[in-house]
């Protein structure tokens, strides 16, 4: 296999760890909605630290390598549309996924301050911030812009 090739391998294991770590907050999205206990809702914490790395290795991954490849490979440029649609995708879900992870860290920052406080029981206004309408939709936006990022990148519009 030639370096190139093992660029690409690597930017598809990014993506695929970018997509990995984007299903794994749906499921913590869906986890956290019955949550109204400061403890269970600490509990979820060592997991999100696993997608925000998984999040972030797979991002930087994918557009590191895939503007590597862009420059290596004769046939494409980066001022190719698709390659430049997929940098603003890129930017993009990078941007909606901060503002989501902004929202769901109320829940827990708020679940902190109970446990500190010695408040371990049911708490309305945690289950409140655990069900964030705001950072569902957010949540979605993140999860469009990476489904048109993938769909570019596999369908290459405009390319040669």
């Amino acid at each position: 296999m030639s370096f190139d090739e093992w660029v690409l391998a690597l930017h598809v294991l990014s993506a695929f760890a970018y997509v990995g770590g984007i299903v794994l907050f749906w499921i913590l999205i869906v986890a956290v909605r019955s949550i109204d206990t400061p403890h269970e809702t600490i509990r979820m914490e060592p997991i999100v630290k696993v997608g925000n790395v998984v999040v972030g290795v797979g991002a930087v991954g994918t557009i590191v390598l895939g503007i590597w490849l862009a420059f290596s490979l004769d046939s494409y440029a980066v001022w190719d549309g698709w390659i430049i649609a997929a940098i603003v995708l890129w930017a993009v879900s990078g941007a909606f996924g901060q503002r989501t992870g902004a929202a769901y860290m109320r829940g827990m920052t708020k679940a902190k301050e109970l446990d500190a406080a010695g408040q371990g029981g049911p708490n309305s206004e945690l289950l409140a911030l655990n069900r964030t309408t705001n950072g569902v939709v957010l949540h979605l936006l993140t999860s469009l812009a990476v489904l048109l990022l993938l769909l570019d990148m596999i369908f290459k519009p405009g390319a040669p």
